[in-house]
Formats: C-alpha cells, sequence, structure tokens
C-alpha cells in the first residue's frame, strides 16, 4: 500500500468540488441533473417574482445546445462586494453561499435557501453568458468552467432591467446534454399555475428534425394562469379527463406577516387522489407539516359536517382519511419566510406552525363552502361514504385471505419458487406470465438470489377497481404474499424481501398489457417501490439469428439485419413469440443472468403526467382513450396483428 500521510489529505477549493462531485449538488449527472440546472437559474427568477418585481421570464432553448433565462427583475446589485473584494455578480456565481436570501431582507420569500444554484450552474457548464440590468446601467461577465474568461465590465446605461443568464452544460460532465422541451415545458407550467399573473414563456429555437427528417419550425409556449392554483386544478383535472362530481373549485387562502397559505381542490369521478404540495413554490414530492395540516382538517370537516346532517350515525364509525381523499384533486401552497427543508432536496417542509396555520385555513372555509353549498357537500359525502363501505369490505377481504393465505408471516404463494438469500438487497425476485414461461423461468434461474413466481388469472386493471376488488383478485394475491410489504395505508418498505422485482412478460401485445397492468397496480398501490427503484422490466430477446453452430440474440430489428448479414447466406432468424418458446438456458443467458441482461428500471421523471396517464388509458372512460390513440398511433411500432 502507498503511504498514507497529510501530503494525502486534499482540501477543494472554489468550484472545483462541485465539478468533482456534482451529483452531490445536482442529484444526478444524468438528463435530469441537466434540467436541474434550468430549474436552479429560473428559481431565482421565480424568487423575483414573489417579491413582486418580476413579471415575465423567457427560456429559450439555443441550436448550440445552450439554454437561456431571461427576467425583469431588478437584476443583481453591481457593486465590488464589501467582504470579498470582487464584483457582486462574479460572487453571485462563483462562490458556494453566496446569495441575498439569508436574512430575509432582500427577499421575503424563497426557493433558493443555501446559496449555491446560481455557482452550481456556472461550475457545470462549459460556458456562462451574463448580461445584468441593475439600476440604469448593463454589465457584462463570461465564465468557463466556473472561472472568469471575460472580466466584468460596465456596458453603459440602459433603460431595461433584470438578468439574462446563458449557459452551455459541460459534456464532460453529463451523460446527456440535449435538453427535452416537453420536460423543461411541464416544470415551467406548474410555476406558471404556482406565481398566478407572472408570464412565463418556453421557445425550441433548435428546429429538431421530425420522423421523416424534415426540419421543424420553432416550438414555443407562453404560460400565464391569472387563477393561480384554481387554474392548476382545473388543469390537472382536465389532464385526467375525469368527470368532476361538483362544478367549482373550492379555493382558500390565508395570509399572515410571514405566512401565506392557498387550497384548491375539487372532487371528480375516479378511485385516486391527486394531492401536490408546495412550499414557497418547490414541490415538496415527501409532504410535510401543510400537508398534514391539508389532510387533519379535511378529514375533521367531513366526519363533522356528516354527524351534524344525519349521514352518520351515532353507531357509524368516522371517515378516515382514506375515504375522504378518494378522487380529490388539490394543490396546498405555502409561502414562509423561514422554510425548513429536510436536506438540500427539499422534499419535506419541516416548519411546525404550518400545520396549525394550514389546518385553521382549511377547517374555517372548507366548514363554511359546505354550509353554504349543501348539494356539494352531500354528492362528496356520498363518494367518500361508498369508500367507506368498500375499504371496510377490503379488510374483511383481507382477513378471510390472511385465514386462507396469510398476507403476514410465514405462509407465502405456493407457486413462488423462493431463492435462499434472505438479505433484500441481494435478492430479484421474477413476476413471469403464465406457469409455462414460470417453468421454465425456474429452471434457468439462479436459486441463490432469484426468486420466480409465475402469475395466474387475468391481472386485475386497478384504475378501475376500489381496494376490495384488489384483495379478490387471483393474480395478484401472490404478489402482495410474495413482497411482504403490504399496500396502501398498510405498506412498510422495511417487510419488503426482494431488492428487485422484475416483469418478465412476452414481447408482443399481450405480454405489453400484462406490464401496463402490474405497473398500474405498483403506481397506485405500492408507489414507493418504483419512487425508490425497485421496479423494472426484462428485455427479453425478439430474434434468435442462427446458421450452423453460430448463434445470436437480436433486441431489435436492427440488430437482427446487423447478425444475418454478419453470418451471410443461409442465417435464419424464429422470432419469439413467447418466453415459453426460449430453453432454459437461453432464458437464462439472454434475459436472467446479471452478467449479460438488459433489464429497464422504471422511473418516475414526472408523476403527474404518470398519474394523468394512468387515468386516460387504464380508466373507465373510452373517449379520452381513443382520443390519445387517435393522436399517436403513427408513432406505434412492432404491432402484432
Amino acid at each position: 500500500m502507498n503511504q498514507y500521510d497529510e501530503s494525502q489529505i486534499q482540501v477543494l477549493e472554489g468550484l472545483e468540488a462541485v465539478r468533482r462531485r456534482p451529483g452531490m449538488y445536482i442529484g444526478s449527472t444524468s438528463i435530469r441533473g441537466l434540467h436541474h440546472l434550468v430549474y436552479e437559474i429560473v428559481d431565482n427568477a421565480i424568487d423575483e417574482a414573489m417579491a413582486g418585481k418580476c413579471h415575465r421570464i423567457e427560456v429559450t432553448l439555443h441550436p448550440d445546445g445552450s439554454v437561456s433565462v431571461q427576467d425583469d427583475g431588478r437584476g443583481i446589485p453591481a457593486g465590488i462586494h464589501p467582504k470579498m473584494g470582487i464584483p457582486t455578480l462574479e460572487v453571485v456565481y462563483t462562490i458556494l453561499h453566496a446569495g441575498g436570501k439569508f436574512d430575509g431582507e432582500g427577499y421575503k420569500f424563497s426557493g433558493g435557501l443555501h446559496g449555491v444554484g446560481a455557482s452550481v450552474v456556472n461550475a457545470l457548464s462549459e460556458w456562462v453568458e451574463l448580461d445584468n440590468c441593475y439600476d440604469g446601467r448593463r454589465y457584462t461577465e463570461r465564465f468557463e468552467r466556473g472561472a472568469v474568461a471575460r472580466a466584468f465590465r460596465c456596458e453603459g446605461e440602459t433603460d431595461r432591467h433584470g438578468l439574462y443568464v446563458r449557459f452551455k452544460p459541460d459534456a464532460t460532465i453529463f451523460e446527456e446534454t440535449v435538453f427535452e422541451y416537453d420536460t423543461l415545458l411541464a416544470r415551467l407550467r406548474e410555476q406558471a399555475f404556482l406565481n398566478g399573473g407572472v408570464n412565463i414563456s418556453i421557445r425550441d429555437e433548435r428546429c429538431m428534425p421530425d420522423a421523416e427528417g424534415n426540419p421543424t419550425e420553432p416550438r414555443e409556449n407562453d404560460l400565464l394562469y391569472e387563477g393561480g392554483v384554481r387554474s392548476f386544478v382545473e388543469h390537472l383535472g382536465n389532464a385526467k379527463k375525469a368527470e368532476v362530481i361538483h362544478p367549482d373549485i373550492i379555493y382558500m387562502r390565508a395570509e399572515r406577516e410571514d405566512y401565506v397559505a392557498e387550497v384548491a381542490m375539487q372532487y371528480n369521478d375516479t378511485y385516486n387522489e391527486t394531492l401536490l404540495t408546495f412550499a414557497n413554490n418547490i414541490h415538496t414530492i415527501e409532504g410535510g407539516t401543510h400537508e398534514v395540516g391539508f389532510k387533519n382538517a379535511l378529514t375533521r370537516v367531513l366526519n363533522e359536517y356528516a354527524r351534524k346532517n344525519g349521514i352518520l350515525k351515532d353507531a357509524d364509525k368516522n371517515l378516515s382519511g382514506e375515504d375522504v381523499r378518494e378522487g380529490l384533486c388539490a394543490v396546498v401552497s405555502v409561502k414562509l419566510t423561514e422554510a425548513q427543508f429536510e436536506g438540500q432536496t427539499k422534499g419535506k417542509l419541516g416548519n411546525a406552525d404550518m400545520r396549525q396555520f394550514v389546518d385553521k385555513l382549511v377547517y374555517t372555509k372548507l366548514s363554511e363552502y359546505l354550509e353554504e353549498n349543501p348539494s356539494a357537500g352531500k354528492i362528496i359525502l356520498e363518494k367518500a361514504l361508498a369508500a367507506s363501505r368498500a375499504r371496510e369490505a377490503a379488510r374483511k377481504a383481507r382477513e378471510l385471505t390472511r385465514r386462507k393465505n396469510p398476507l403476514e408471516g410465514s405462509t407465502l404463494p405456493g407457486k413462488l419458487a423462493d431463492c435462499q438469500e434472505r438479505r433484500t438487497e441481494l435478492t430479484e425476485l421474477f413476476l413471469v406470465e403464465g406457469d409455462s414461461a414460470g417453468g421454465t423461468a425456474k429452471e434457468g434461474r439462479d436459486p441463490r438470489f432469484q426468486a420466480i413466481l409465475p402469475l395466474r388469472g387475468k391481472v386485475l386493471n386497478v384504475e378501475k377497481s376500489r381496494l376490495d376488488k384488489v384483495y379478490g383478485n387471483a393474480s395478484l394475491i401472490p404478489i402482495i404474499q410474495a413482497l411482504g410489504c403490504g399496500i396502501g395505508e398498510e405498506f412498510d418498505m422495511e417487510k419488503l424481501r426482494y431488492g428487485k422485482i422484475i416483469i418478465m412478460a412476452d414481447a408482443d401485445v399481450d405480454g405489453s398489457h400484462i406490464r401496463i397492468l402490474l405497473l398500474t397496480f405498483f403506481f397506485r398501490h405500492m408507489r414507493r417501490l418504483i419512487d425508490e427503484g425497485h421496479i423494472f422490466l426484462a428485455q427479453p430477446p425478439l430474434y434468435r439469428v442462427h446458421k450452423g453452430k453460430k448463434e445470436y440474440y437480436a433486441f431489435t430489428e436492427a440488430e437482427r439485419d446487423a447478425y444475418m448479414e454478419q453470418l451471410g447466406q443461409g442465417a435464419e432468424a424464429n422470432r419469439y413469440k413467447g418466453l415459453g418458446e426460449m430453453n432454459a438456458d437461453q432464458l437464462r443467458d439472454t434475459t436472467m443472468d446479471p452478467n449479460y441482461r438488459t433489464i429497464l428500471r422504471v422511473t418516475l421523471e414526472d408523476a403527474i403526467e404518470c398519474d394523468q396517464m394512468f387515468s386516460i388509458l387504464m380508466g373507465d372512460r373510452v373517449e379520452p382513450r381513443r382520443e390519445f390513440i387517435e393522436a399517436n398511433a403513427k408513432f406505434a411500432e412492432n404491432l402484432d396483428v
């Protein structure tokens, strides 16, 4: 071993730490991290909007791979920083933990709390160009990989105000440097909803070629929602193609010196809830005190209303939170001066006072609404009562199932071929379509760490079913038993028995249908398995190409053609229609062996869009599904017809 002494203790200075460990600051260097750079700059402009100083934000994707963000806010102070002795603009973009959002003086409400956003973007970009109009003068500066490339200078007087930032991500750091227009559009639309009256636009000047290779016209969206979170709820409902059960969106707002809270909500005829919470415009995907306050007040108000109006009798049990949120579409947005988030990811709000503040708002305003709108109150309660009856039926079905085949404890599904390993992080469970393929998979697996569960019967479409139907489905119950972690409100990640759950279905239309039914089940009832990266899709080959003793497996038609050409005259390809057509060793070598297989991790880039797609494609209503198919049929490939 090399000698270990004091000379090997390194100190990373300036922005070098960001370039060396980018994942610590932006999560990853994948496409998600790439988009995070844009969000950091846009969020700074949004903070100006929350301060009432910015009314328009323009995002442009340029042909050279760069992106620019222009706002009409105040700009960045242009003087020499009293402590650092360099221009303040340079301080903001080259020094970590430098910003105007620590003391609450420059910004009353702010999403940026740690002062790293702008400097991280600078560190991870090939170059950054700044054009800063502040207090009647225009200033410019250029950086390259975090270092000053063209010094800060004043360009003269101007009647404009605001900041223009243009940057090109560093291709030596990011796995992908091509921005996805639709991903950015979804995030910007969200911000436009949360900041009613602020005009946000996005324009794509790259003119990407279409499917035929022809150049396209620049794409542009202009986003302005005067209705704010009310418009957000309306948009979410329209996107899901759901039928609302009461016509008006319920809106509530309260404000005091250091807090603002807004809530918009409406019920629809689906069985699923869509609840989005935000704090200082940051999507708190793990919830927090504002979400707890909303849920508690909602449950309390509806139970009190039901008992006051004789809908619930003295002997009846209270409605649960799950009951009163069935079919709910709601947005809770709060703004506060001293936001306390858990971690740099800001996924959960921790301010204790906010729970009581939101609770009081919802309890007071929703109680008033129900008193003034008895017809809406009645139909909301009827839906909650139906959900309660289904939940009770599910409980009885669950208890009956436990008596026959315990969902908890040592009893496992009869058809499960379990593995020897007991450490969850090392184990894999293959969900295999049918007994035939299941038998082949059992022969081809490595029994030390791979378990096989053949699926029997038709997988239930849970999008059209309440929980009681789930507990009566012959295909889903064995999955719940095998995984061991429960579903819905009983879900407990600590009890999960397998680190990877791999869906292995035929490479045809029927196999695709089974995959989407299982994904719908996991998304609606075991969402954390997807969020935390436990769900995978196996990728069995489409073709076996062979000539004599030589054989290759092709996963695409292009691969098949390449192997056919390589083997020459006499080569053949017996497209696989099902996993059961493979021998055990073939299935092992192509689809199951970690050394050679390809599996795809199921991820959620945009949970809101996923929710909408599941509702449209798997829900009760036929018309939205037909519209989607008609609009997207031209993109379909490998149809088995």
